[in-house]
């Protein structure tokens, strides 16, 4: 397992945390997600045999926002 941080820009309330932590747990190989609105990052443990940390930053930018 692997554990990223990912800077997300452009949240600004729950619902858009529940957005990112939805797009992040449909890539595959992600186990769990922690979305923080205040800290604008979101923390994933993944399996890199299945996925990467650039599937994971599309995945945040096709629901919307902006990563780091």
């Amino acid at each position: 397992m692997s554990t990223e941080t990912i800077t997300v820009k452009g949240m600004t309330c729950d619902g858009c945390v529940n957005s990112v932590t939805k797009a992040l747990k449909g890539v595959a190989g992600v186990q769990e997600t922690n979305v923080d609105l205040a800290g604008a990052k979101a923390t994933v443990t993944f399996d890199s045999s299945q996925t990467n940390v650039a599937a994971l930053k599309e995945a945040v930018e096709e629901a919307g926002y902006d990563v780091e």
